[in-house]
């Protein structure tokens, strides 16, 4: 999006009506690294694009694809494919009630370059946007040889470093090779 706006979308109904930035729009926004020194929602539009992540659109002549290792070491690329980039496997953020949102796990915004928490800053049909407590960040993990039991309380991970040993899954953005053919137009 080349302008930013805290809830860009609107509701509409099959009557032919619609609304913009009612009470229950929710709009999720991937954040950067910059601490969050604020635990109360912001309203002003320059503080909260201090903390929304900036990205490029590119368009090349290949396909690109997202492996993800369920491990910690970074996945290799298919044959006829190279890495663009690696980083973390992302799946979703889940937010109070239904709302929520996540990437295709094919897709290149699955494998984000980089691990932070929180992943995403929610903002609200009325304006304001903020890290709410209740909103949960999933990423996938990585395979563990004993796995959890069905009443278990799981793998706990905590610390940085451990989450990124132990506990986060790596994925790598592959781009497929493009071959070029020279034909020549001007034959006799």
């Amino acid at each position: 999006m080349e302008s930013f706006q805290t809830v860009p979308m609107m509701q509409c109904t099959d009557g032919d009506v619609c609304s913009h930035g009612v009470r229950t729009d929710k709009a999720f926004w991937l954040a950067n690294d910059l601490e969050q020194d604020t635990p109360k929602p912001m309203n002003n539009l320059a503080d909260i694009m201090n903390y929304i992540s900036r990205c490029n659109v590119c368009s090349g002549p290949s396909k690109i694809v997202a492996r993800h290792s369920f491990t910690s070491a970074v996945p290799a690329c298919p044959d006829g494919f190279h890495e663009i980039w690696n980083g973390y496997s992302y799946l979703m953020v889940t937010s109070s009630g239904a709302s929520g949102g996540g990437q295709t796990l094919s897709s290149a915004g699955s494998c984000l370059e980089e691990f932070y928490l929180p992943t995403f800053i929610e903002c609200l049909g009325r304006g304001t946007c903020s890290y709410y407590v209740n909103n949960i960040d999933y990423w996938l993990a990585q395979t563990q040889s004993v796995q959890p039991g069905m009443w278990g309380m799981g793998n706990v991970y905590s610390g940085l470093a451990t989450i990124l040993d132990e506990g986060v899954a790596r994925c790598a953005v592959c781009g497929a090779d493009v071959r070029m053919k020279h034909v020549n137009y001007f034959k006799n």
